[in-house]
């Protein structure tokens, strides 16, 4: 009985733990084996893009789908989960996309909390909220539009003891930490 207890606590902690890292791994796939009702929803996006690809993405906690693609001068990503359900539109930017005010507490929890951090991808992101559209998320970022909503997603690398340490957080629009996960790269299942 002490023993059964002892293994569901072990199992517990390990799951929390391993919610707070992300072991990414990311598989191109054909537009076949991309969900269907996902690939409706953005046909109309994809008329003039460019460098359309589509991808299978498997993390330390759940499976999604995703489409990437250029338009305009923008690398756009569309995220669904298994169902084909929207979850998010991101695209890269650049720091001087940020608003001053936001990405000066972006920057001001970096330096307090991360010594000697390099930001390596910015990206904004339009999450999919129940009270919005699925259309309206859409328009809203395939129109660049800065709303309350817009959540900014960073990948750093700071150093730590044993080296540099990459990092995936999620801000919002006013630059508060929402999330952040230590990041591993996919050569790193070998150690798990």
């Amino acid at each position: 009985m002490k023993f059964k207890y002892l293994l569901f606590v072990i199992v517990g902690i390990v799951q929390i733990t391993s919610a707070q890292n992300k072991y990414e791994q990311e598989s191109r796939i054909d537009k076949a084996d991309f969900p269907n009702s996902a690939y409706l929803l953005i046909e109309d996006y994809l008329k003039d893009a460019k460098r359309v690809r589509f991808y299978q993405e498997t993390d330390s906690t759940k499976k999604s789908y995703e489409a990437k693609f250029k338009k305009g001068r923008l690398r756009y990503s569309v995220e669904f989960d298994e169902q084909g359900t929207l979850e998010d539109v991101e695209f890269k930017i650049k720091v001087r996309d940020i608003p001053n005010d936001t990405w000066g507490a972006i920057q001001s929890y970096l330096d307090k909390n991360h010594y000697k951090h390099r930001v390596k991808k910015i990206q904004q992101q339009y999450p999919f909220r129940e009270e919005k559209s699925v259309e309206k998320t859409l328009h809203n970022a395939f129109q660049n539009l800065i709303l309350p909503d817009v959540n900014y997603e960073l990948v750093f690398s700071a150093k730590e003891s044993g080296g540099f340490q990459e990092y995936e957080a999620l801000f919002d629009s006013e630059g508060q930490l929402v999330q952040i996960r230590k990041s591993f790269p996919p050569s790193y299942d070998h150690v798990l």
